[in-house]
């Protein structure tokens, strides 16, 4: 059975209109002009246990509303979700024991106290026995290196110091299932890299299922088996990396490098010129001609080297996010 299970979930928020001014006022009173903003639209999708997925999208997408759905913070307008076998927003004290949701731009440890103190409310809430607490503390503590931060007040840490401190804090009952909305936000890219190893080997040996939104692709490249696209609140893609590369992208960049001077007009015809210099070039190449096109380069060009690369998939997400990318027929 899967452990998140989604089917047609769907969010819709509701606003009401005052039009401007004294007139507008008095007419609100008798008529208001409703509107409806569709957060999230009929989405559907199953993770196993274990599974660490990335969930993209653009700013107002539905990610953050979808989690807090999962996690059961909101209820959704329509369809069903099962987290653990339970309906999240019925907020079971036996579902809501086996997650943890951490928001990068959210808090959840006492502002004015060291990280330790708000550890100790946390065992007390979820009645963890004190020599595992005192385990757990250390291990996580010694995995994220912020064992000298744990008795300093939480306002006195960096960002990068209390994003590890919130995350021991959502790990101390070692949940099943964690959601995690930005958790590098902000932060430098010695912290993002450091934040990134310690999940991926914390998913490894703990084997839990981990929902991961970020804007950073950087994150969801390195820690990410699979990958969850929402755009305008509908679901576009459920699959791999690789498989949305090889899906919204027709080409494939070959990177040259000369032994001598080759000019741009020699490289009409091979592909389209990305970038050209004296000693070396980026040509763009359909991606079922690359094999015959690197054969034919090196038949007719003094080439010292050459690498073939897959498209930025930094770029093929944006193209996605502005419409300018559609799916190569298959």
């Amino acid at each position: 059975m899967p452990v998140i299970e989604a089917e047609r979930l769907s969010k819709t928020y509701i606003s009401y209109k005052r039009p401007p001014g004294l007139w507008g006022a008095i007419k609100s009173l008798f008529h208001r002009e409703r509107h409806e903003v569709q957060a999230v639209r009929d989405i559907s999708f199953r993770i196993e246990e274990g599974e660490l997925v990335g969930f993209l999208g653009p700013n107002g997408a539905g990610k953050t509303t979808t989690l807090k759905m999962l996690s059961g913070i909101i209820f959704p307008t329509s369809g069903t979700a099962r987290v653990l076998g339970f309906v999240p927003w019925e907020r079971r004290p036996e579902m809501q024991r086996q997650i943890a949701l951490v928001m990068g731009q959210k808090m959840q440890l006492w502002w004015d106290l060291p990280p330790y103190e708000s550890y100790i409310l946390l065992k007390a809430l979820y009645e963890i026995p004190d020599d595992v607490f005192e385990r757990r503390v250390h291990e996580l503590a010694e995995m994220l290196e912020i064992r000298h931060v744990l008795h300093t007040q939480v306002r006195r840490l960096s960002l990068g110091e209390r994003m590890k401190c919130e995350l021991l804090a959502a790990l101390l009952h070692r949940p099943r299932v964690l959601f995690l909305d930005e958790p590098t936000i902000g932060l430098d890219v010695v912290s993002q890299k450091r934040i990134r190893e310690f999940l991926k080997e914390y998913n490894q040996r703990e084997r839990t299922t981990i929902l991961l939104t970020s804007h950073y692709m950087q994150d969801v490249q390195e820690l990410a088996q699979r990958v969850l696209i929402i755009h305008h609140g509908q679901l576009i893609f459920d699959d791999t990396l690789r498989a949305l590369v090889e899906r919204y992208s027709p080409s494939r960049a070959l990177h040259l490098q000369f032994e001598r001077p080759v000019s741009a007009a020699d490289l009409e015809g091979y592909g389209r010129i990305v970038r050209m210099e004296p000693l070396s070039a980026v040509l763009e190449v359909p991606r079922e001609q690359v094999s015959r096109v690197a054969s034919a380069l090196l038949q007719a060009f003094p080439i010292h080297d050459i690498t073939i690369e897959e498209v930025d998939i930094d770029e093929i997400i944006r193209d996605i996010f502005a419409g300018k990318c559609e799916p190569v027929p298959g």
